[in-house]
């Protein structure tokens, strides 16, 4: 008894902490996902409206809580119809996204594989496109290629992109040391000021990191910059080892024998944001 009690007074003292941890966490993880959909506008608007109702109540303002009880139901519907575009992606991204899943590292091969892929098809001006998904599943566009689930290698991604195949206008997606489809078709980005250089393929990897976090390696075939972006923004003509660098950190990998090999390279790159 007096150890059923014990813990039953553990319990009680450790219960309300793990409300807490539980309740900042899914806070946490809502607020990041606002954030990522540029839907932080949308949270300020009701938060004004409930506001604004406050203040009528705390001094008892009936007319203007007469009048916010009249259009609520309408400023809401008006919302929604502005902020449809943000919306769809909170909905999209609840649907897909692992809260609960621990991202383990990523083969460090892939990597390697990726990297001096990139820099051979830059050197002979091939277009490319590689994605690494990493918490939000896109199997929606993984669907749209041909499944390919093979292991990855350096020859593998070259030969897909080198030469006028099926498959090399589409990107590929790796995940796991994996190449797990090729000939995918990314969404195009809905950004308006986008630089009128850059094709389908800088626009595509622009689209897919609007919609996900994945991480996306580009080589332009008119100019073999190779490029990377991630979180809606393109980070655009890196040397490699920013390349390097960059993918270790989002990726979570660790290859020093890689970047020791490319450190006089990298030396004098220049970064460009777009």
């Amino acid at each position: 008894m007096e150890i059923i009690h014990g813990l039953s007074t553990i319990y009680n003292i450790l219960r309300p902490i793990l409300d807490i941890l539980i309740l900042a966490f899914l806070v946490y993880k809502g607020y990041e996902l606002l954030v990522k959909t540029q839907a932080i506008q949308l949270v300020k608007g009701a938060g004004l409206l409930v506001l604004l109702f406050g203040f009528a109540y705390f001094f008892k303002l009936s007319t203007l809580q007469w009048i916010l009880n009249l259009i609520a139901p309408g400023l809401f519907i008006a919302l929604a119809i502005v902020f449809q575009p943000e919306l769809r992606k909170i909905i999209m991204r609840l649907g897909q996204t692992e809260l609960f899943h621990i991202n383990a590292k990523q083969q460090m091969s892939q990597i390697d594989a990726a990297v001096t892929a990139a820099d051979l098809l830059s050197k002979q001006k091939r277009g490319a496109l590689m994605v690494f998904p990493r918490k939000i599943n896109i199997k929606n566009i993984i669907d749209t290629g041909t499944r390919l689930n093979a292991e990855l290698s350096t020859s593998l991604i070259v030969t897909i992109f080198a030469y006028d195949g099926p498959l090399h206008d589409g990107a590929i997606i790796i995940q796991n040391g994996h190449i797990l489809a090729a000939g995918t078709f990314l969404p195009l980005s809905e950004q308006q000021d986008i630089r009128k250089s850059f094709g389908t393929r800088h626009r595509a990897a622009l689209g897919i990191s609007e919609h996900s976090d994945a991480v996306v390696l580009i080589v332009s075939e008119e100019t073999g910059a190779i490029s990377l972006a991630y979180e809606g923004r393109l980070y655009y003509d890196l040397p490699l080892i920013e390349i390097l660098n960059s993918l270790k950190k989002l990726l979570g990998d660790q290859n020093p024998l890689l970047q020791e090999g490319l450190e006089k390279e990298g030396e004098h790159g220049i970064l460009e944001v777009r």
